[in-house]
Protein backbone atom coordinates (compact mmCIF):
# COMPACT_ATOMS: atom_id res chain seq x y z
CA UNK A 1 0.00 0.00 0.00
CA UNK A 2 1.03 3.57 -0.65
CA UNK A 3 0.90 5.65 2.52
CA UNK A 4 1.67 9.37 2.90
CA UNK A 5 2.62 11.30 6.03
CA UNK A 6 2.10 15.05 6.35
CA UNK A 7 2.35 17.09 9.56
CA UNK A 8 2.13 20.77 10.28
CA UNK A 9 5.08 22.20 12.22
CA UNK A 10 3.51 21.94 15.69
CA UNK A 11 2.43 18.35 14.93
CA UNK A 12 5.75 16.97 13.68
CA UNK A 13 6.83 15.58 17.07
CA UNK A 14 3.46 13.88 17.41
CA UNK A 15 3.86 12.37 13.92
CA UNK A 16 7.35 11.09 14.68
CA UNK A 17 6.14 9.50 17.91
CA UNK A 18 3.15 7.96 16.12
CA UNK A 19 5.15 6.49 13.24
CA UNK A 20 7.79 5.22 15.65
CA UNK A 21 5.11 3.45 17.70
CA UNK A 22 3.72 1.75 14.57
CA UNK A 23 6.97 1.32 12.66
CA UNK A 24 6.41 -2.44 12.37
CA UNK A 25 3.03 -1.82 10.69
CA UNK A 26 4.50 0.60 8.14
CA UNK A 27 7.40 -1.68 7.17
CA UNK A 28 6.85 -3.24 3.75
CA UNK A 29 4.62 -0.44 2.47
CA UNK A 30 5.52 2.32 0.02
CA UNK A 31 5.89 5.42 2.16
CA UNK A 32 5.73 9.04 1.05
CA UNK A 33 5.93 12.32 2.88
CA UNK A 34 6.37 16.02 2.60
CA UNK A 35 10.00 17.09 3.06
CA UNK A 36 10.63 17.93 6.69
CA UNK A 37 8.13 15.44 8.06
CA UNK A 38 9.75 12.63 6.08
CA UNK A 39 13.23 13.68 7.15
CA UNK A 40 12.23 13.68 10.82
CA UNK A 41 10.58 10.24 10.52
CA UNK A 42 13.63 8.74 8.80
CA UNK A 43 15.96 10.20 11.45
CA UNK A 44 13.96 8.41 14.16
CA UNK A 45 13.07 5.11 12.47
CA UNK A 46 14.56 2.62 10.03
CA UNK A 47 11.80 3.37 7.48
CA UNK A 48 12.64 4.54 3.97
CA UNK A 49 10.36 7.33 2.75
CA UNK A 50 10.07 9.02 -0.62
CA UNK A 51 10.20 12.69 0.30
CA UNK A 52 8.52 15.41 -1.70
CA UNK A 53 9.02 19.15 -1.21
CA UNK A 54 7.93 20.71 2.06
CA UNK A 55 4.20 21.44 2.20
CA UNK A 56 4.35 25.21 1.65
CA UNK A 57 6.69 24.70 -1.32
CA UNK A 58 4.36 22.26 -3.10
CA UNK A 59 4.71 18.95 -1.27
CA UNK A 60 0.98 18.82 -0.50
CA UNK A 61 0.29 19.31 -4.21
CA UNK A 62 2.76 16.59 -5.17
CA UNK A 63 0.96 14.14 -2.92
CA UNK A 64 -2.33 15.52 -4.23
CA UNK A 65 -1.25 14.62 -7.77
CA UNK A 66 -0.93 10.97 -6.71
CA UNK A 67 -4.32 11.17 -5.00
CA UNK A 68 -5.90 12.64 -8.16
CA UNK A 69 -4.59 9.63 -10.10
CA UNK A 70 -5.88 7.30 -7.36
CA UNK A 71 -2.29 6.21 -6.68
CA UNK A 72 -2.37 6.73 -2.90
CA UNK A 73 -4.05 4.35 -0.46
CA UNK A 74 -3.90 6.10 2.90
CA UNK A 75 -2.89 9.54 4.15
CA UNK A 76 -2.08 10.56 7.69
CA UNK A 77 -2.11 14.35 7.79
CA UNK A 78 -1.73 15.69 11.32
CA UNK A 79 -3.10 19.20 10.92
CA UNK A 80 -2.81 22.09 13.33
CA UNK A 81 -6.32 23.59 13.34
CA UNK A 82 -5.27 26.42 15.67
CA UNK A 83 -2.61 27.88 13.38
CA UNK A 84 -3.23 29.61 10.06
CA UNK A 85 -1.30 27.99 7.22
CA UNK A 86 0.09 30.06 4.34
CA UNK A 87 -0.75 27.27 1.88
CA UNK A 88 -4.31 26.66 3.08
CA UNK A 89 -5.71 26.44 -0.49
CA UNK A 90 -3.32 23.55 -1.22
CA UNK A 91 -4.39 21.80 1.97
CA UNK A 92 -8.08 22.19 1.12
CA UNK A 93 -7.45 20.89 -2.40
CA UNK A 94 -5.74 17.79 -1.00
CA UNK A 95 -8.59 17.13 1.43
CA UNK A 96 -11.13 17.55 -1.39
CA UNK A 97 -9.21 15.15 -3.64
CA UNK A 98 -9.18 12.53 -0.88
CA UNK A 99 -12.96 12.85 -0.66
CA UNK A 100 -13.35 12.63 -4.45
CA UNK A 101 -11.14 9.53 -4.73
CA UNK A 102 -12.30 7.87 -1.50
CA UNK A 103 -8.81 7.87 0.03
CA UNK A 104 -8.82 7.21 3.79
CA UNK A 105 -7.45 10.32 5.52
CA UNK A 106 -6.61 10.75 9.20
CA UNK A 107 -6.23 14.38 10.23
CA UNK A 108 -5.78 13.80 13.95
CA UNK A 109 -4.02 11.22 16.08
CA UNK A 110 -7.23 9.40 17.09
CA UNK A 111 -8.33 8.81 13.49
CA UNK A 112 -4.77 7.97 12.43
CA UNK A 113 -4.61 5.29 15.11
CA UNK A 114 -7.89 3.73 13.97
CA UNK A 115 -6.66 3.68 10.36
CA UNK A 116 -3.31 2.12 11.26
CA UNK A 117 -4.95 -0.58 13.35
CA UNK A 118 -7.22 -1.34 10.36
CA UNK A 119 -4.14 -1.44 8.13
CA UNK A 120 -2.49 -3.89 10.52
CA UNK A 121 -5.57 -6.14 10.40
CA UNK A 122 -5.61 -6.10 6.59
CA UNK A 123 -8.85 -4.15 6.32
CA UNK A 124 -7.64 -2.17 3.30
CA UNK A 125 -7.66 -5.10 0.85
CA UNK A 126 -10.47 -3.33 -1.01
CA UNK A 127 -7.91 -0.74 -2.17
CA UNK A 128 -6.28 -3.44 -4.31
CA UNK A 129 -9.55 -3.71 -6.24
CA UNK A 130 -9.59 0.05 -6.73
CA UNK A 131 -6.16 -0.14 -8.35
CA UNK A 132 -7.14 -3.14 -10.47
CA UNK A 133 -10.36 -1.61 -11.78
CA UNK A 134 -9.74 2.12 -11.99
CA UNK A 135 -12.77 4.08 -13.15
CA UNK A 136 -12.21 5.75 -16.49
CA UNK A 137 -9.44 3.38 -17.55
CA UNK A 138 -10.37 1.29 -20.54
CA UNK A 139 -9.04 -2.24 -20.80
Amino acid sequence: MKIAFIAHDRKKDEMVNFVTAYENVFEGHELYSTGTTGKRIMENTSLKIHRFMSGPLGGDQQIGALVAQNEMDLIIFLRDPLMAQPHEPDINALLRLCDVQGIPLGTNIATAEILVKALDRGDFAWRELVHKYKPGVEE
